[in-house]
């Protein structure tokens, strides 16, 4: 985020770069920058014939530098982005040579997704000398909740923490996703608004009572009314609902409390970064630290990789989703 900010203010300052690599996991960023510097570089008078938009599907190496070394027509400069650069990787090596000696009328932006450059190469070594070389990493599941509270806190936004553990479970690490169902939120409630988990069930479609968090809480709880009510729920839903993610989080959740049982620092800050989750939550795993002695968490953590082969198809052909959940749900009470 940082580093995103350094960029756009070096824009915003006149200090642009001829080269703008823009590369990683998480495509975010990526579309942020390019969008940034595709709407602000040029006047909408220039753009018409000083911005080009290119895709790596389309076009070849060679292509794009004979683009880039096109002179602007009644500007200052020009600009080149070139989207789904990641279609190029097995010839980005060719680009050394323009690299080397950039037009200093263009600014040339590549888009590349998903991958990154290898930082032996010579061309990336290059790039970063010449230009910027901007690497948007994937976030873990325990840093997503932060960046969606930052999100709304810069929009006057706040959010509360069941809604952002709703967010992360059903939409997951996917940034964009995030992004656009906050931004419908927003076009709903006004600025100042604190979202909850109502909002989201009504806005965005997750049910605030039947999920996996409130699966989990159940669990912990050892409240096995409420989870044979979600479980339920989930059956009569599975396209919402698929039992493998389920699962999975189910898995998820039971090998943070063994490793809890394991932790001899238990200041609450360590077991939450231990744990990676908010510390927000962790009355919760304290609750299931005490329903869940270590062995029986370890004879859990075993039937569940049972149930996820199964839940595959393998040796189970037999049983539904309805008969894997119940069967989870019986060996975790039992």
């Amino acid at each position: 985020m940082d580093e995103v900010l350094k960029i756009v203010n070096d824009i915003k300052s006149g200090n642009i770069k001829p080269i703008y690599f823009l590369m990683g996991e998480e495509p975010y960023y990526i579309d942020k920058l390019s969008d940034y510097i595709e709407q602000n570089v040029l006047s909408e008078e220039e753009k018409g014939f000083n911005q080009t938009v290119l895709y790596g599907r389309d076009v070849a190496i060679e292509d794009i530098i004979s683009t880039a070394k096109r002179y602007p027509m009644m500007a200052d400069r020009q600009v080149v982005i070139v989207k789904e650069a990641q279609e190029l990787s097995r010839t980005i090596d060719k680009l050394e040579t323009y690299v080397d000696n950039p037009m200093a009328t263009t600014v040339l932006v590549f888009c590349y997704k998903y991958k990154t450059l290898d930082k032996r190469k010579k061309v990336t070594k290059l790039l970063a000398q010449k230009g910027v070389v901007y690497e948007s990493k994937k976030l873990y599941d325990n840093q997503v909740g932060d960046w969606i509270k930052r999100v709304l806190s810069g929009k006057k936004y706040l959010i509360e923490p069941k809604a952002t553990a709703m967010l992360v479970e059903f939409l997951g690490t996917d940034l964009s996703k995030i992004n656009n169902e906050l931004e419908k939120l927003q076009i709903i409630l006004p600025a100042g608004s604190t979202i909850n988990p109502k909002h989201i069930e009504e806005n965005i479609g997750f049910s605030k009572d039947f999920n996996n968090f409130e699966l989990l809480n159940a669990l912990g709880s050892r409240n096995q009314l409420k989870a044979f009510q979600i479980a339920h729920y989930f059956s009569d839903n599975p396209k919402a609902n698929p039992l493998i993610v389920t699962t999975s989080t189910v898995f998820g959740f039971y090998i943070k409390i063994l490793k809890y049982h394991g932790l001899k620092d238990r200041n609450p800050k360590n077991v939450a970064s231990v744990l990676g989750v908010s510390p927000y939550f962790l009355k919760d795993y304290d609750i299931a630290l005490k329903n869940y002695p270590m062995k029986k968490v370890s004879q859990i953590i075993t039937a569940l990789r049972d149930i996820d082969v199964k839940s595959k198809g393998v040796g189970a052909n037999a049983l539904s989703q309805s008969d894997l959940l119940r069967e989870m749900l019986y060996k975790i009470f039992n």
